[in-house]
C-alpha cells in the first residue's frame, strides 16, 4: 500500500527554511517520493491552521519512514529546527 507524508508548517525563518526545503526535496525524491501538494490554497476546517501544507506520496510507509530517518533528510531537517513550527505524519493509503 502507498503512503502519504503530510506536513503542516508555519515558517518563522524564510532563509533557513529554504535550505531545509532544498535538502528535503532531494531526500524525498531520492526515496521515490513525489509531491502532490506544496503550499497552495487550502481551507482549514478544524484544528490549528498552518499556512504551508505539503503532501508527498511514497510507495509505502516503510520507505517514507526510511526517508525521514535518512542522513540526507536529517541534515535538511537541521535547517527547519528553529525556523518553523510543524507537524509531520505518515499515513498509509488504501490504494
Amino acid at each position: 500500500m502507498g503512503a502519504l507524508w503530510i506536513a503542516h508548517v508555519t515558517v518563522t525563518n524564510e532563509d533557513a527554511y529554504a535550505k531545509y526545503a532544498k535538502g528535503a526535496t532531494e531526500a524525498i525524491t531520492a526515496h521515490g517520493g513525489t509531491f502532490i501538494a506544496r503550499g497552495g490554497r487550502f481551507v482549514q476546517l478544524e484544528g490549528k491552521e498552518r499556512p504551508r501544507n505539503v503532501v508527498a506520496r511514497f510507495p509505502d510507509v516503510e520507505t517514507a519512514e526510511r526517508c525521514y530517518h535518512s542522513d540526507a533528510y536529517q541534515l535538511a531537517l537541521s535547517h527547519a529546527r528553529g525556523a518553523s513550527e510543524r507537524e509531520l505524519l505518515i499515513v498509509e493509503t488504501s490504494e
